[in-house]
């Protein structure tokens, strides 16, 4: 495993860190570059798709065909709070039968697997050294924040294969449907004036109480039209998450706004969704004379579902012994499905420890899933 646990060292060390804030967001450019460079070692013909000014994904192909599988992964990782973390984020640390590093399962270290398990196909193919279809290795950006890796590869129509796997971490467990996410703002503009006289003003505030009761009514009836015994909360959820309007207890409110998400179930689609809001925040507004801008704080993830007939879904269940299962969290797997892809989201680790200080990867993990990604190519590609 001294190859694997080198790479994955060589990968966290290098910060690729995805942010909202642009004091914290960092390039992905220099884990795209090692990446490329190892698989181009390997024989795999290499592009590299920008992104933004200094985001790329990067597509890794071997071989040709019709068919054929994606090993996908992002390259990004979160921001992370330094006082918290034991050993230094950037630092691979070995302890407690444990890789600790910032990426480690959530998901560079998806990358070191697959590529461990990719140069052992590689070493063990036929004379011609040829695969009877592509293996193709996918490396996004920004999946943490703006998903705008995967968008970028679906209005380009690429890559193109039969089947893919989404590395994220699910203990090796296969998951065939997840959640979608939006996240959404309205902001209401009244008229300020005097507190001592409502006539003299146009409450935001006052509006905006109407608003939240008809997205609370919205989110009821979501409950009782969608439900999925297969998630751990079976119905869709809306977050009333923050709220912020008003300057002075003695005045008018003017200007009130308020940010929520939403989880959508399979079966649910986001601008239906996003419409059914503005229908009934547009109703309840009428004749107020209050002014509503609604706004989309990133552009959502759509619910994945593959159907559980699904012919990868099968193999991943025989390969695995465990049922397919749902996820929680949000993924790219949407976009792959965009692409025509039959699509599973399988690998190390655990998405408990994601997105926190001390992030680590069990080594106990890494074995069982470099068997399971070359079992994948074999049964696809070679």
């Amino acid at each position: 495993m001294s190859k694997l646990i080198t790479t994955l060292k060589e990968l966290i060390a290098l910060p690729s860190i995805s942010s909202a804030d642009p004091k914290l967001d960092t390039s992905n450019q220099a884990v795209i570059d090692l990446l490329a460079e190892r698989l181009a070692d390997l024989g795999f013909s290499i592009e590299i798709q920008p992104v933004s000014e200094n985001k790329s994904n990067l597509i890794a192909t071997l071989g040709s065909g019709p068919g054929g599988l994606v090993l996908a992964g992002h390259t990004d990782t979160v921001p992370y709070d330094e006082g918290k973390w034991q050993s230094d984020p950037f630092i691979v640390d070995d302890r407690d039968n444990r890789f600790y590093g910032l990426g480690t399962t959530d998901m560079k270290g998806f990358f070191a697997v697959a590529l461990e398990a990719i140069s052992q196909i590689c070493a063990n193919l036929p004379a011609d050294g040829k695969l009877q279809q592509p293996l193709i290795l996918l490396a996004t950006a920004d999946e943490e924040t703006s998903m705008a890796g995967a968008r970028a590869l679906a209005a380009a129509g690429k890559p193109k294969a039969r089947y893919a796997v989404i590395g994220e971490p699910t203990g090796l467990k296969p998951v065939r449907m997840h959640k979608g996410v939006m996240m959404e703002s309205i902001k209401l503009e009244g008229r300020s004036g005097h507190s001592s006289n409502p006539d003299l003003g146009i409450s935001a505030l006052d509006a905006m109480h109407k608003v939240i009761g008809e997205l609370m009514s919205l989110r009821e009836s979501w409950g009782k039209k969608y439900q999925n015994p297969a998630f751990e909360v079976i119905l869709p959820t809306l977050n009333l998450a923050s709220i912020h309007g008003g300057d002075a207890p003695n005045r008018i409110c003017r200007h009130c706004e308020l940010r929520f998400d939403v989880r959508l179930l399979p079966g649910m689609r986001n601008d239906e969704v996003r419409q059914s809001i503005k229908t009934r925040v547009d109703s309840a507004l009428a004749g107020s004379q209050i002014n509503a801008q609604f706004d989309s704080l990133f552009e959502g993830v759509s619910a994945f579902l593959e159907p559980e007939t699904s012919e990868l879904v099968k193999f991943a269940e025989k390969l695995t012994g465990h049922s397919a299962i749902s996820a929680g969290f949000a993924t790219e797997a949407p976009f792959m499905q965009e692409l025509g892809m039959q699509t599973i989201v399988m690998g190390p680790g655990s998405i408990d420890c994601a997105h926190q200080a001390n992030e680590y990867l069990a080594q106990d993990q890494i074995n069982p899933a470099v068997d399971l990604l070359k079992s994948l190519i074999q049964q696809y590609c070679v």
